[in-house]
């Protein structure tokens, strides 16, 4: 489809109000981020808020699938390959 013929999304502004010195940050870890300010800022924002409405996300479950839920919780952990390479394995600060 033609660049002409494309849907346009339709984008709003949010404009808001900010101190020099946190701007002067944002733009800083912007720019360690190799982004711009808009993106950077808009991304955190967006992770902040789908962490604020995962934190409040209810599993609504039978009796019988959450006593099955808080077993494996208590349960030890069950050795395996990739269990043992995680506990060989030396921390990246390690090296």
């Amino acid at each position: 489809m033609p660049p002409s013929q494309k849907t346009r999304v339709r984008r709003l502004t949010l404009n808001i109000r900010i101190q020099p010195e946190l701007r002067a940050l944002i733009d800083q870890a912007a720019s360690l981020s190799s982004k711009n300010r808009t993106d950077f800022v808009l991304e955190a924002a967006r992770q902040a808020a789908e962490d604020a409405l995962m934190d409040r996300t209810v599993f609504a479950v039978g009796p019988k699938a959450y006593q099955e839920f808080l077993d494996r919780l208590d349960a030890p952990p069950q050795p395996n390959a990739r269990l043992r390479r995680s506990l060989t394995t030396l921390a990246p600060w390690e090296n």
